[in-house]
């Protein structure tokens, strides 16, 4: 049985999971507007990827035959001065999910929950992915700053990106 304090805190995390798919969609959306249609895609991507995250919360929530509680999204930004300031608040935001899911992972290890321990060592190993991503996006935006065509390529190439399911899922019955 799961303990009321790490109930609690999942469905906080799907909640933070569900306002991080809102927050990158929201960049999505400013990226397309201001013309970087591969800068969109990426964070069109994560969007999905953060919506995953969620899923993969409610389903285990459910197979512990706890109730999903979901809560209203808080507004998110929707406007940014530059892609790299985009990036920049990606990293800033991922590391802030670390430590979420770090919490979580100090919860079940207190509770001496093994099987919430070992479903959580995904999102542990996907959050080192996820500010890993961020601070190479950092790099390549800075890299090109100011190089109209640099930026022009790096487009190009982030339009590249395609969406795969979380392994969680993609392994699950659904």
């Amino acid at each position: 049985m799961i303990s009321t304090k790490l109930h609690t805190a999942i469905n906080d995390q799907i909640n933070a999971e569900l306002w991080s798919a809102y927050l990158y969609l929201s960049m999505s959306m400013d990226a397309e507007a201001k013309g970087f249609k591969g800068v969109a895609n990426w964070f069109y991507v994560q969007w999905l990827e953060e919506q995953d995250h969620a899923r993969i919360l409610m389903n285990y929530l459910n197979s512990r035959d706890a109730k999903v509680t979901l809560k209203p999204i808080e507004p998110v930004r929707t406007e940014w001065d530059s892609v790299l300031e985009m990036f920049t608040e990606t990293l800033r935001h991922e590391k802030v999910v670390t430590g979420l899911i770090n919490n979580l992972a100090a919860i079940a290890a207190e509770d001496h929950d093994f099987a919430s321990s070992n479903m959580l060592v995904w999102f542990v190993n996907e959050q080192v992915e996820e500010e890993e991503s961020a601070r190479e996006m950092i790099f390549a935006t800075e890299s090109v700053e100011g190089n109209k065509y640099g930026m022009y390529q790096l487009d190009k190439e982030l339009a590249a990106r395609v969406y795969t399911q979380a392994s969680p899922l993609a392994s699950s019955a659904e």
